[in-house]
């Protein structure tokens, strides 16, 4: 990964979002409800005031508008603050 989160941020990459049919009518990918799980690939080194505590590899929850959605080598990954991230799973 050439992407290195500044600070008390962190990478994410979304859990995919589950396909949805309804009847046989298939939900485009715009009406698809966002993820709110994913798994954190990259992690800055805090600051001063505030430790990592996250580490890569872990499976977190985050709220529904948290973080900026980034697009690199083709793959969606969004970047946030650790105090966007609500949860870790596991």
């Amino acid at each position: 990964m050439n992407i290195k989160p500044l600070a008390d941020r962190v990478l994410i990459q979304p859990t995919a979002a589950e396909e949805v049919t309804m009847g046989g009518i298939i939900i485009p990918d715009s009406a698809k409800e966002k993820p709110l799980k994913g798994t954190v690939l990259a992690v800055g080194n805090g600051t001063k005031d505030e430790e990592m505590v996250l580490k890569e590899g872990d499976t977190v929850l985050y709220g529904k508008y948290a973080g900026t959605e980034i697009e690199f080598e083709g793959e969606k990954y969004l970047i946030m603050r650790q105090s966007d991230v609500l949860a870790v799973l596991g």
